[in-house]
This record gives structure tokens, sequence and C-alpha cells, in this order.
């Protein structure tokens, strides 16, 4: 892993933060795209936008972790954007699914949710893992061909 873009509300400073820095120890080009401060009140869905446009602009070569209260926003907002299939994960199964299963790009997760010890214990397992083709291939081009077809 290269390059991950990392973001997240007022509620998750501290999770973010955390998170970056876990990100920086393990060589990890962070790209930060707020909220820097618990007074920041941008909303979740403008940085999620922030987020996904990057990866884009990426060619999808980079991912993502999105992170506010529980999650669920941040992976609503990010899910309308082709090519993201972000999901929210709260334990380390998910987590490796999401990548193995489903190919995803962007790992959100919630701190009123979760923990910070257990959000870097899921993050340092996510960022180790790579889509295969395999069994989850033709999911995966199912899902991509459902979002063409809703995207046009």
């Amino acid at each position: 892993m290269d390059t991950i873009i990392i973001g997240c509300d007022n509620a998750a400073v501290d999770m973010k933060n955390a998170i970056k820095t876990l990100l920086i120890e393990k060589n990890i080009n962070v790209e930060d795209v707020g909220c820097f401060s618990k007074d920041d009140d941008t909303y979740y869905p403008d940085i999620a936008k922030r987020l996904c446009e990057k990866i884009i602009d990426s060619g999808y070569k980079k991912r993502g972790i999105l992170i506010c209260g529980t999650g669920i926003g941040m992976a609503m907002t990010a899910n309308k954007f082709k090519g993201i299939r972000a999901a929210v994960c709260h334990d380390n199964f998910s987590a490796e699914r999401s990548i193995l299963s489903n190919n995803g790009n962007v790992l959100c997760m919630g701190e009123r949710v979760i923990g910070i010890e257990l959000a870097k214990k899921i993050t340092s397992e996510w960022i180790e893992l790579e889509f295969k083709d395999g069994n989850s291939t033709p999911k995966v081009a199912a899902i991509t061909e459902i979002e063409r077809v809703n995207f046009n």
C-alpha cells in the first residue's frame, strides 16, 4: 500500500489522528482531507466527497479510510461515487471480507462504536490485503455492472 487517503468529521478526529499516526509509522503516505479539529463543523458528506474524488483521480490506485460517529453516513456517501466500494467494518473479519470478497477500496469506521485500539488493529490488517481473482470476481463484476447502469 503506497498511499492512504483519510478523512473524518468532527466526531472522529481522535480516531483519525491515531490511525494516521499508525499509517505513518508503517511508512505509508497519508493524505488527510480533514476534519482537523473537533471545532470544524464540515459535514461528513463533504469529507467523503473529497476523499472519493482523490481515489478516482488516482485511477483507483489509492484506498481511503473514512471515520465518523458510526461510519454509516460516510459509507452511504462514499458509495454514491462510481468505482467506490465502501464498507463499514467494526471487526477484523468484516474488514478482511471487504477486500477479499468485495474488492473494497474504502474502510469506514465509527469512533462512537469501537475503540481506537480496535480501529488500529482493523486498519493494520486491512492495509495488508489485496483482492485476488477467484470465486468473488464475478460477484464484483456484477456490482460493477449495476453501477455502470445506474451511473449513466
